[in-house]
């Protein structure tokens, strides 16, 4: 049976890459004054207009997937002959994946034959896009879909996430962390980096004072935690700041060899929560803990 990959706009790949592999997605919404905006790549929203609202101090606040809208895009799918993956944000932090897999149980009273599997992906931004795009290049390839499944799912927790944050205060108030840990992203000079641990929680990581160490730390971590960079694509993400995304690209190449590099912005709903400034490398490793 023929394969179609569906995802979700916090996955943050590029929208050509999207339309090109004509992967199926659905949008999560920003709020912003009141209005919610759907977070479509930057279509609706161009985010170089998005972060200048959030620098002005525009509060924003973000919106799942329900399920009407996932029974709308599986069943389109369903009709046309097509067997589903669904690669979704960590549902530590969005209830998006429970509104697929609720979407899948009612679709499933409908057509018993239906071949549906939601993935919760573990992961954020474009670390949930590293493996819609794995799924992508394996579908390919031509492996089954049970083989893709079975390979997202064991090795969703080995995509690893290091990243960089001008204001932890972003992530307390959309309740991502506490309070105490936010304080220290006050503090004159430091840079603030977060990580996920294996169930998509963000965590604190280490303080770095200033933007030129902090780059630095973000290349480390692929130097010390890559595994076989020579044949995996390295994610860069940013948050209006597509400077210093080139800079670690360009740092990278000159100390490694790596197949490749994709840098792209972190959407509006990724975004309201990290802010602006934020920067981050995403690639696979041997684990995140």
């Amino acid at each position: 049976m023929k394969i179609k990959l569906f995802t979700d706009s916090a996955s943050d790949l590029p929208l050509s890459y999207i339309q090109n592999n004509h992967i199926g997605y659905a949008s999560l919404e920003v709020n912003i004054k009141g209005e919610f905006i759907k977070d479509d790549f930057g279509q609706t929203l161009p985010h170089k207009q998005f972060y200048e609202l959030l620098r002005q101090g525009e509060m924003t606040s973000t919106s799942q997937v329900n399920i009407h809208t996932f029974e709308e895009l599986f069943e389109e799918a369903i009709k046309d002959g097509y067997a589903i993956i669904y690669i979704g944000l960590a549902s530590v932090l969005s209830g998006t994946v429970n509104s697929a897999t609720v979407a899948r149980l009612n679709l499933l009273e409908k057509y018993p034959d239906a071949d549906i599997s939601v993935i919760d992906s573990k992961s954020a931004s474009l670390g949930e896009g590293l493996l819609v795009a794995k799924a992508n290049e394996m579908m390919e390839a031509g492996y089954s879909k049970d083989e893709i499944v079975n390979w997202i799912e064991t090795n969703c927790t080995n995509v690893i996430h290091a990243i960089t944050v001008d204001d932890l205060n972003f992530l307390k108030r959309g309740g991502r962390i506490s309070g105490t840990t936010a304080a220290i992203g006050g503090l004159l000079g430091i840079k603030p980096s977060i990580k996920l641990d294996n169930e998509g929680h963000v965590l604190p990581g280490t303080k770095l004072k200033g933007n030129k160490n902090a780059m630095k730390y973000l290349v480390n971590q692929v130097l010390e935690k890559g595994i076989d960079l020579s044949t995996q694509t390295i994610y860069i993400c940013h948050a209006d700041a597509e400077e210093n995304a080139q800079l670690i690209k360009k740092m990278l190449l000159e100390q490694t060899t790596i197949k490749d590099i994709i840098i792209n912005p972190i959407g509006t709903v990724i975004g309201t929560h990290v802010g602006p400034g934020a920067i981050g490398v995403i690639f696979l490793g041997d684990a995140r803990n």
